[in-house]
């Protein structure tokens, strides 16, 4: 335990932070699974649908420094590749 009062704010506010960068990170896997579900249904509408949300969370995380710029670059690079390959 800090004894410092500033080290007792900090431990607040590093708790605060971690919830938030958790719900970032886990919209983001969800929108992720999401459009992987949608392609292996083989439904191209509801996987562009999907990817567009999925986009938006991957630069949302990105954006708040979740996840770095390359594995966010990467991680819709994919996406974009699996939806655009369907038939």
């Amino acid at each position: 335990m800090p004894n410092l009062k500033n080290a007792k704010k900090q431990v607040l506010i590093n708790v605060k932070k971690e919830k938030a960068n958790n719900e970032f990170s886990a919209s983001m896997k969800t929108a992720i699974k999401n459009v992987e579900k949608a392609v292996a249904a083989k439904d191209k509408d509801k996987a562009q649908d999907k990817l567009k949300v999925a986009i938006k969370a991957i630069d949302k995380a990105s954006q708040k420094g979740v996840t770095s710029k390359n594995t966010s670059a990467r991680n819709k690079s994919r996406l974009t590749k699996k939806v655009n390959s369907m038939e």
